[in-house]
């Protein structure tokens, strides 16, 4: 699939694994962090007008509101710039987001589509059919002048995905087995593939998940199969071309790997890696400071939902702070019209607008030295959200709720029911996002 779609946007035309490609893209995604390092690039190159400023899309979501007036004078370096360009699609607080949610929902990205982002989980975009590259600022000023990059082909990786999960599993869960399994360079210089009859228990939410992690696994890019849950999804979005994109028979893959998701228990990456899977059994009791509930993985309103029906009518630990962040502002009013922003605040959780902030360690949430976190974000090496000595554990919604309520980490199927709480066979986490007409 990854081929084909390097095809459809080669100048030379069909191309092969190994082979280097001229690539115009459909979209080229710039942040308020990367951004300021391209813009500079193209003051340098002398660049007076761009190729299309159509396919540019800016959104400040790394700093936020701005925290300092360093942050405040970046994100007003990349408005600047998209006034001087005429760069209509500029997206900042309170109509924003974190941009691999945002785009989607922009309708930036669908089946057969290409993105180049100055972000390495641009890779968030296969979960769509398509194909996320996350490149270099410089890079990105050298497309954005000329509307052309050349690239290297990767080969591809393909992962089949089998059976139904079981209650509390979700995709976080299928992207810390693949990379537990694999390691964090499995898939160098390589595209990940999933598909296989288990995808149709994922809704886009929880593909998104897996998506967004390809890049811990060392992938270049990731596609997913196209089905009736993405084509539903994007003909609500606005994605004007679409063309799914279905392997050929006899595709040629580097390796292939199975998943069972039936066999899958919640599993929590153990500091200082995305590929320290454990099985969630084999570290209850860590202790917990924080608790992280967002980022571009894990902060669609399927996660908000499942952390709210953990926190409903609970009380969080007293030692710990919970922080909630949706990933969108249409996740943010979505949730608010569900009544499940103030199950969470009622709880003792906090919730803040659409940021980046706390899972790269910059605001909104960072740790101080012997802090320990349990967060959904995609990330935790030392010191990434705050101080060399804090820790983070990587961990789906339905296990960071819990251990807000416990004050450390434990399995969620464990709580006692509150009034009126279905049984876990009834939560259907993995239907619940497909009946949102905001949120696609």
């Amino acid at each position: 699939m990854t081929e084909k779609i390097f095809s459809s946007h080669a100048k030379s035309g069909p191309v092969r694994a190994g082979e280097i490609a001229v690539l115009v893209p459909d979209v080229v995604l710039l942040n308020d962090t990367s951004g300021s390092i391209t813009v500079n690039q193209l003051d340098l190159m002398g660049v007076k007008h761009l190729h299309d400023p159509e396919k540019v899309v800016l959104v400040a979501d790394h700093f936020s509101p701005p925290k300092d007036v360093t942050s405040a004078e970046s994100i007003g370096l990349l408005r600047g710039f998209g006034k001087k360009f005429g760069i209509e699609k500029f997206y900042d607080s309170g109509r924003s987001g974190i941009e691999h949610a945002l785009l989607p929902e922009l309708g930036k990205v669908g089946p057969g589509g290409l993105i180049f982002g100055a972000d390495s989980h641009t890779c968030t975009a296969g979960a769509l059919n398509a194909c996320g590259v996350g490149f270099g600022s410089t890079d990105l000023a050298a497309v954005i002048a000329t509307g052309e990059l050349w690239a290297k082909v990767p080969a591809s990786i393909r992962v089949e995905l089998i059976g139904k999960p079981s209650p509390y599993v979700t995709g976080k869960d299928i992207i810390l087995s693949l990379i537990a399994k694999i390691g964090v360079d499995g898939a160098l210089n390589s595209a990940l593939e999933f598909g296989g009859p288990g995808l149709t228990h994922l809704n886009v939410d929880e593909r998104f998940a897996v998506a967004n992690m390809a890049v811990e696994a060392g992938a270049d890019t990731c596609v997913f199969e196209c089905d009736a849950q993405t084509l539903k999804y994007v003909e609500r979005s606005g994605w004007q071309r679409n063309q799914p994109i279905v392997a050929d028979n006899d595709a040629t893959y580097l390796a292939r790997h199975e998943i069972h998701l039936d066999k899958l228990e919640p599993l929590v990456a153990v500091p200082p890696s995305p590929a320290n899977g454990s099985s969630l059994s084999k570290i209850i009791g860590t202790r917990i400071d924080q608790v992280y509930i967002g980022n571009c993985s894990n902060g669609t309103i399927t996660d908000i939902r499942q952390a709210a029906h953990i926190l409903k009518g609970r009380t969080v630990a007293q030692d710990v702070r919970l922080v909630v962040v949706p990933a969108t502002s249409a996740i943010y009013r979505q949730a608010s019209r569900e009544g499940l922003l103030e199950m969470i605040s009622q709880a003792g959780g906090s919730i803040s607008m659409p940021t980046c902030g706390a899972c790269f360690g910059g605001h909104m949430g960072i740790l101080a030295k012997g802090e320990s976190a349990i967060s959904t974000t995609n990330r935790n090496y030392r010191g990434r959200m705050g101080h060399p000595e804090s820790k983070v554990y990587l961990a789906n919604a339905w296990v960071a709720a819990a251990a807000a309520i416990a004050g450390k980490i434990i399995d969620p199927a464990t709580l006692e029911p509150t009034p009126n709480e279905p049984a876990p066979h009834e939560h259907a986490p993995h239907k619940q996002a497909s009946q949102n007409k905001e949120l696609l």
